[in-house]
């Protein structure tokens, strides 16, 4: 058996590749549903009850999917360029420590800058941390050939050390009572909500125009046209002219600041400061959803809301049929191994000797 490319994939095969996935994934979450002794149907319908039948469950399901959307462009711009980022986790801290160094560090210094100047200068800063973290192992590669899958992973844990120090020293609230966090943002600095009595912010709205401008730049402007060269042959790229370093180095910068951007929306639209457990793993989660979303800017946000509404449903899912959390992130993993799968027989087809 041998796989042999297709001339060109068929729309017919476009269309039932993702659809195959999707009932394939049922299929095998289903298995897991019948071994945990719970009806399937009923355990499904609560998953989506649990992320989407109510105003309240789509808040929270919208509310979770915030900085999954950004952490997903991250990867997906990165994974463009053949810049294997998987230290979204860590630049989202940095940009939470920065906007917080910004927008909580304010007492006592006797100058106080007007708010309309303050939070974009919060999120500028947040977008240079996380957009740092990610420059040197991008220089790292393109000029020592060092792996950026090592470096960017092993500063993930850096970052964690290094929050958890400034929670415990500089950044330590006086007022929590031991409890390790930073000091609060100011109040004008948080977003405001765009569904009263529920969680959800404009950080929405932010992410959404983010996601757009991304697609714009990717699809539509030279810069873009580097990025996909560089990341479909960079040799090739540099022999026709593409400045490979420039370009990697440019998607660094932005794929890194999309990330601390997530930090630093987070903090302000949801938080209000920085613990060391913010994160449940965003920035991990933001590789799984690139990969669902084809590396497609627009289609993150899809498969953001996706990941969002299993880790929301599966608390309701949990309680009214009696079955793991646990369900939902292999219905997460079986969904991403099936539409890599689907995409690959959409390109290839098996060939039997």
């Amino acid at each position: 058996m041998r796989l042999e490319k297709r001339p060109s994939p068929s729309r017919t095969a476009m269309v039932a590749a993702p659809l195959g996935a999707v009932v394939f994934t049922l299929l095998i979450s289903g298995l897991l549903v019948l071994w945990a002794k719970a009806p399937v149907g009923a355990t499904y319908v609560e998953l989506f009850k649990g992320a989407f039948g109510s105003l309240f469950a789509l808040s929270e399901t919208m509310t979770r999917a915030v900085p999954l959307i950004l952490t997903g462009l991250a990867a997906a711009v990165a994974f463009r360029a053949r810049l294997f980022n998987i230290g979204a986790e860590g630049q989202l801290y940095a940009g939470a420590v920065a906007a917080i160094a910004v927008g909580g560090m304010h007492g006592g210094t006797g100058f106080e800058l007007p708010i309309y100047v303050l939070f974009p200068l919060m999120l500028v800063a947040a977008a240079l941390a996380g957009a740092a973290m990610l420059l040197g192992p991008a220089l790292m590669k393109t000029r020592l050939g060092v792996d950026e899958v090592v470096t960017t992973l092993l500063l993930n844990f850096v970052m964690l050390l290094l929050v958890a120090y400034l929670l415990d020293g500089p950044m330590k609230d006086p007022m929590a009572l031991g409890w390790p966090q930073s000091v609060t943002l100011q109040s004008d600095l948080e977003l405001s909500r765009l569904i009263e009595q529920t969680r959800l912010h404009t950080g929405l709205l932010m992410a959404l125009v983010l996601a757009v401008l991304t697609w714009l730049l990717l699809q539509r402007t030279t810069a873009g046209f580097d990025i996909r060269a560089a990341g479909a042959n960079a040799k090739a790229a540099s022999f026709a002219g593409v400045p490979v370093t420039r370009t990697v180095v440019l998607v660094a910068l932005l794929s890194g600041g999309l990330a601390g951007l997530a930090g630093a929306i987070e903090v302000a639209g949801r938080t209000s400061y920085l613990t060391l457990d913010m994160s449940p793993g965003y920035g991990y989660a933001g590789i799984v959803i690139a990969m669902l979303a084809g590396l497609h800017p627009l289609g993150v946000v899809a498969a953001a809301i996706f990941v969002a509404g299993m880790q929301v449903g599966a608390d309701s899912m949990s309680r009214v049929v009696g079955v793991p959390n646990a369900i939902a992130d292999v219905i997460v993993a079986a969904s991403l191994l099936s539409v890599l799968v689907a995409s690959l027989l959409t390109q290839y087809r098996l060939r039997w000797k």
